[in-house]
């Protein structure tokens, strides 16, 4: 192949490439409309946080990273509420409701805790099976970033931040 040819078709290529990358990004996946109930008996459902950015954590009291980000993820709670952040902790089917519980009130979690006892929740979100599994949501319902992992905290709070200015 001449080097014109081998020219063309990397541009074609990366064109194509570069235009997929756009297509893909211009639409977010809706987040499920879940319903769930916290650790203090109130009921809610996701669309209630339409308008707001929301951070989705699925979490276990047994699981080492989960324990070690949840400090992280407090952080990040208290940093941005007061600008229409907010943060559900979803505590998986398999925890224990007592030791959730315990978790909750011996930290003083400053959010919303629900245990999944079905598993719905995380069947809703695409099967979680995986702790900590976090999810952002945008004003709109989008899922904008899923986190398998503990996630990158200075990279998440940029994000956080340039959600929090779309209209």
């Amino acid at each position: 192949m001449d080097i014109q040819r081998r020219r063309h078709l990397a541009l074609s290529l990366g064109l194509a490439a570069s235009t997929f990358g756009l297509a893909a990004c211009s639409a977010r996946e809706r987040a499920p409309n879940v319903s769930y109930t916290l650790l203090d008996g109130a009921s809610s459902d996701l669309k209630a946080r339409q308008g707001k950015v929301v951070l989705v954590n699925f979490w276990a009291t047994s699981c080492t990273t989960c324990m070690h980000e949840m400090p992280q993820i407090i952080s990040t709670h208290e940093k941005f509420k007061a600008r229409g952040f907010e943060t559900l902790a979803v505590a998986m089917s398999y925890d224990p409701p007592a030791y959730v519980s315990n978790y909750a009130q011996s930290r003083q979690l400053p959010f919303g805790v629900a245990i999944d006892n079905t598993g719905a929740i995380a069947k809703a979100f695409g099967d979680v099976r995986l702790t900590p599994t976090t999810f952002l949501i945008d004003k709109r319902g989008g899922i904008v970033k899923k986190y398998v992992g503990e996630p990158d905290f200075a990279a998440l709070h940029g994000l956080i931040e340039d959600l929090l200015k779309e209209a």
